[in-house]
């Protein structure tokens, strides 16, 4: 018996090296769920589609390789949209897969039918229906290529129901690895030669195309050349945070001298980030006189966003290991890392009873460089951003596209993906109850994260900005929440609220030493609403 067009696409997936797929089943495309029955591929089977295709998203930023998500047509893949978002925001290689109505029904407004061209164009790098059951090993290889050739990002694949059950003659392929394009010599002279005149350098690094030899090749580089290393907004881990050559992240709640210093520079060097809204202080830097290089992987985001004086097409560790540049700026370079470890020192003054301070020092104390931290969005973010000390790469995995409800998701992913690190989801109250129904799938897989959930009461990003633009009208930002800890058990986890700084660490070793998922319920004070400052707009002293 020929195989069936399902079996050709598990087969497929097989070949690209893909060990894990997300999911929420859908009648549309039950033959694929068939298929995967009898692959050694690990279906993980989440219990909303937005909350899946953050895993998978998640997945892809600690692989390197596409994140893999199958939804069913409409409201799944609705659902689903929020991932892909991220991932294009992100940068980040996905594949979604989604089951569509019969192809006789098409057009017709059939039971859940969607327009995914429509749907999905404004997002995904390619959307494509497979009307012919022997393109369907050719169409996958050519989404796992669009999601990572270039920027890399989302590729969605739309699955006729009817065509999933016909014969696939066609072979599965070989395994899609994508090259990044040989870097320019001259290009790289000329750099070189800006490097070696500029007194006070700036080298700015982020975007997706990183792999741990890239951040160890970006270490030595910056004692060689002589160059500061700053990380935009949630790409932390691209540079060891003890190393004497970092400057700090370049994200909300920037570092005063740290701004100065991008104010300042005389060669702003981003390399592999585009440097968008959120790092560039909406768009106000670099300022107009300040001499860019870019060094990007995709032709098409040089000189989109911002001038260059030299754009150069390249993925940034093979741009590390063309240079030959060398230098020494000691008194420099010296005086942002201290200005980043007087920044994010600690203990660090907040109201209230239970403080993120504590919170922060406690993890800091445990000195597990390996620890992968992950969070979703909002203003609790912060206190993440600012001090925890990230050592090595692989160890954040947060959304650029400050997505609320993503870091269990992301954790989860992440624990899968490394069941012998801990992993730590921070998450707002809001936050949280995007996606907390994912902690029964961190329970079904024993994927023993521990859940951070930092209650305000509030949607706190959003009070913060009503209190200063409307003072005095708030509306539509309380929150009445239920018993976070209470919750985490009736799933199945462990579940503890802390109100003190005093039983924080005991609660926190706690949850380590649970075999199981957790969640501590943090009580904070509203007024706590950054490190920066309190709600009234106070700031700590």
């Amino acid at each position: 018996m020929k195989r069936t067009a399902a079996q050709a696409l598990v087969e497929t997936l097989e070949n690209q090296g893909v060990d894990r797929v997300f999911c929420v089943p859908g009648e549309s495309y039950l033959d694929v769920l068939d298929a995967l029955r009898d692959s050694p591929v690990q279906t993980v089977v989440a219990r909303q589609e937005g909350g899946a295709a953050m895993m998978a998203e998640a997945d892809a930023k600690l692989t390197g390789r596409p994140g893999v998500v199958f939804v069913t047509r409409g409201p799944g893949a609705a659902n689903a949209s929020s991932g892909v978002h991220v991932a294009q925001q992100d940068s980040t290689p996905l594949v979604l897969f989604a089951g569509q109505v019969a192809r006789a029904a098409r057009g017709r407004d059939a039971f859940q039918e969607v327009d995914f061209a429509a749907f999905y164009g404004g997002m995904a790098k390619s959307v494509t229906e497979v009307d012919d059951p022997d393109d369907v090993p050719g169409t996958v290889a050519d989404a796992f290529r669009t999601a990572l050739s270039g920027r890399p990002g989302p590729a969605v694949v739309s699955l006729p129901e009817d065509m999933l059950a016909e014969p696939c003659a066609a072979a599965s392929g070989d395994r899609v690895d994508v090259d990044g394009e040989a870097v320019d010599d001259s290009q790289v002279q000329t750099f070189d030669a800006l490097l070696a005149d500029a007194k006070r350098p700036l080298v700015v690094v982020g975007g997706s195309l990183w792999r741990a030899p890239d951040t160890a090749r970006l270490e030595t580089y910056a004692r060689t050349a002589g160059v500061p290393v700053a990380c935009v907004f949630r790409r932390q881990q691209l540079f060891d945070h003890e190393h004497p050559h970092y400057a700090g992240d370049i994200g909300i709640g920037l570092n005063p001298a740290l701004r100065r210093a991008v104010e300042e520079t005389d060669l702003l060097v981003l390399l592999g980030t585009r440097f968008s809204e959120i790092p560039s202080q909406s768009y106000a830097l670099p300022l107009a006189h300040t001499p860019v290089v870019h060094v990007h992987p995709d032709a098409s985001e040089l000189m989109r966003v911002h001038r260059a004086q030299l754009a150069v097409q390249a993925r940034p560790g093979a741009f590390l290991a063309a240079s030959a540049a060398r230098g020494k700026r000691s008194g420099y370079v010296n005086a942002l890392h201290a200005s980043y470890l007087e920044w994010s020192r600690l203990p660090h003054p907040s109201p209230g009873a239970m403080t993120m301070g504590k919170v922060m020092a406690t993890l800091r104390d445990l000195g597990d460089s390996y620890m992968i931290v992950t969070n979703g969005a909002g203003n609790y973010s912060g206190w993440v951003h600012r001090f925890h000390r990230f050592r090595r790469f692989g160890t954040q995995v947060a959304p650029t596209s400050g997505s609320m409800g993503y870091g269990l998701p992301a954790a989860i992913a992440a624990r899968l993906r490394h069941p012998d690190r801990t992993v730590v989801c921070f998450a707002g109250d809001g936050c949280f109850q995007m996606t907390g129904q994912e902690i029964a799938t961190a329970v079904q897989y024993d994927a023993r994260v521990i859940v951070l959930v930092v209650d305000n009461g509030m949607y706190g990003t959003i009070r913060m900005h009503q209190e200063r633009s409307f003072p005095g009208r708030v509306h539509a930002t309380s929150l009445i929440n239920p018993d976070f800890a209470a919750l985490a058990r009736a799933y199945g986890a462990f579940g503890e609220r802390v109100e003190r700084d005093a039983d924080f660490p005991a609660a926190f070793a706690r949850a380590r030493e649970a075999r199981m998922p957790a969640v501590l319920h943090l009580v904070v004070d509203p007024e706590a609403i950054t490190p920066a400052e309190t709600l009234a707009g106070l700031a700590p002293q």
